[in-house]
């Protein structure tokens, strides 16, 4: 999913499209590619939107079977998933985060067996993003859990069984959320796993680019 604006990001989203930002000196969205590939998975449909040609372009010669269609609006994370199309099962990922080496594999290969899945970690992002997901025994209990006290939130990387798959379609709306689908899945009985995983790093606030990136650029200057 790459179509999201990026409003926490402006003024640097005016301009450019969240995703093709750097970390480490390197556009998000090809970081995270490389680890798709690396997991063996593919082909991979790309969701653009607003600036979605920057993406387009950037990625032009990309050595994977890509896709791209095009959410014209904003209109919630299940609705980006419809748009691209795909058959159960799949993984759902945000191209605009970067994961620890390993955990998209690692990630793929305990939840090929659910009905759906989602990564969780203990140190999420805080603010109003933070979604805590209750897991219990490896097994998601509460999708979204208000207990301040839990430690785990969920990152934006999901697995997508046909049981959460057939939930798309119904969703209330706009905006039209993934968290919903995984909701009324669990509530019909569905086996949904909780795989945590390491640290993540995202671009949310203009400062964050600078802190991502200062390490790299510190050592070029050293060189």
């Amino acid at each position: 999913m790459a179509a999201g604006e990026g409003r926490r990001l402006r003024p640097l989203t005016e301009r450019f499209a969240k995703a093709v930002l750097p970390i480490d000196g390197q556009p998000v969205v090809s970081v995270l590619l490389r680890e798709l590939v690396s997991a063996g998975l593919g082909p991979i449909t790309i969701v653009v939107g607003r600036l979605g040609e920057q993406i387009e372009t950037l990625l032009a010669g990309f050595d994977a079977d890509l896709r791209f269609v095009r959410q014209q609006e904003a209109l919630g994370s299940a609705d980006a998933v419809r748009r691209a199309e795909a058959d159960p099962p799949y993984v759902v990922v945000a191209a605009d985060t970067v994961f620890s080496p390993g955990d998209v594999g690692r990630f793929v290969e305990a939840t090929t067996s659910a009905a759906g899945a989602i990564a969780v970690r203990r140190s999420p992002p805080s603010g109003p993003g933070r979604a805590a997901v209750r897991v219990e025994g490896g097994r998601i209990t509460r999708v979204l859990d208000d207990d301040p006290a839990n430690p785990l939130g969920g990152a934006p990387l999901w697995s997508i069984g046909k049981t959460v798959h057939d939930e798309l379609a119904g969703l209330p709306g706009p905006p039209f959320e993934l968290a919903e689908a995984f909701r009324r899945a669990l509530a019909r009985g569905a086996d949904l796993r909780g795989v945590e995983i390491g640290p993540t790093r995202d671009l949310t606030f203009p400062l964050d680019l600078i802190v991502e990136n200062f390490p790299y650029l510190q050592s070029i200057g050293e060189r």
